[in-house]
């Protein structure tokens, strides 16, 4: 049942309905839940403050491209013991809270659950797994052009929503089939790619091309885009990532740079990325788990990573007076 702590129906059984958590209802989050529960899946929600107190009374309200709905969750708590175990817990959270969030998620967690991370990044996996195990996590990867508009009311703007997710060792597994199978129903393109870990990081250069670009030179990205200087920073970001990866022994096949490319050359001109709009706007950021996480990685395996940190260094300042954590101090 809803308040229940069992699932509807058997976890093995392919076609079955599940019972899914979203921690963290945002922009990703809240449109996920929200298209699988129109499909008839069992969706709770935990969330907190004026966002949850609009969902309860209210519904959440998603106003998508895909045309527009509102998201009424079985339970709406900021106790995930409330919800207790479920099938799947997509987590929502902003990266730099995802450490934080693995503790709190541990009542929904039972037998057969796994997490499945949408964050940016290439850390979240292996953070979860460190306070949760390797077996209830899932790798994943999730993408749309979205945000919270204001309380229990989120906006979809740009970008066909979609999800790539598998197991951390690669294999296939029931529960990713399965869960392939949800998400496809609900109409979101899914998919289990080859290698998981390739996958996770060219979204990882991608996102650290266009944010990182975007946040030092401060411009949309056609006007950025459009210049051979600015151009060539951003095809230097992808390279050092990818042999970052490479250095890092993560299974790439090769084409991950030509594809994230064509994903930077395939945005729309006047697009800006959330990354580069917290800094913009004086917000805390997503720094430390992009171009900060290259850098960081980079140094561990040896690999010189001269334009990420480049930018690192140059909008460090910032991010650590968003964050309350600038000193005025000379370095000792």
């Amino acid at each position: 049942g809803a308040g229940g702590g069992t699932p509807r129906l058997g976890v093995n059984c392919l076609g079955a309905y599940m019972r899914i958590a979203v921690f963290g209802a945002g922009g990703i989050g809240g449109y996920l839940g929200g298209r699988l529960a129109q499909s008839g899946e069992e969706v709770a929600v935990v969330a907190r403050g004026d966002h949850l107190e609009a969902i309860r009374q209210h519904g959440l309200r998603v106003d998508s491209i895909n045309g527009d709905f509102v998201f009424h969750p079985s339970i709406a708590t900021n106790e995930p013991a409330e919800i207790g175990p479920v099938d799947v817990v997509i987590l929502g959270v902003k990266a730099w809270h995802v450490s934080e969030a693995a503790q709190a998620i541990r009542p929904m967690i039972g037998k057969g659950t796994c997490v499945f991370p949408v964050q940016n990044g290439v850390e979240a996996h292996s953070q979860l797994a460190a306070v949760l195990g390797e077996a209830a996590v899932l790798v994943g990867i999730g993408g749309l052009v979205s945000f919270i508009e204001g309380p229990g009311h989120i906006r979809h703007t740009a970008a066909e929503p979609y999800v790539k997710f598998g197991e951390i060792d690669g294999q296939t597994s029931l529960r990713t089939a399965r869960l392939l199978e949800v998400f496809l129903r609900a109409g979101v393109r899914a998919e289990i790619p080859t290698s998981i870990h390739a996958a996770l990081w060219q979204k990882m250069m991608f996102i650290c091309a266009g944010s990182g670009v975007g946040a030092v030179t401060r411009v949309p990205i056609g006007e950025w885009r459009s210049l051979p200087e600015t151009w060539y920073m951003a095809c230097q970001i992808l390279r050092e990532s990818d042999s970052v990866a490479r250095a890092l022994g993560v299974n790439m096949l090769g084409h991950e740079v030509e594809a994230a490319i064509a994903q930077v050359e395939g945005m729309q001109p006047k697009a800006t990325t959330s990354m580069q709009r917290d800094i913009m706007e004086g917000r805390p950021s997503e720094l430390e788990v992009q171009n900060g996480a290259v850098v960081r990685l980079g140094r561990q395996v040896g690999v010189p990573t001269p334009v990420n940190a480049f930018i690192n260094y140059s909008l460090l300042p910032q991010e650590l007076r968003a964050r309350g954590e600038l000193s005025t101090h000379k370095p000792g």
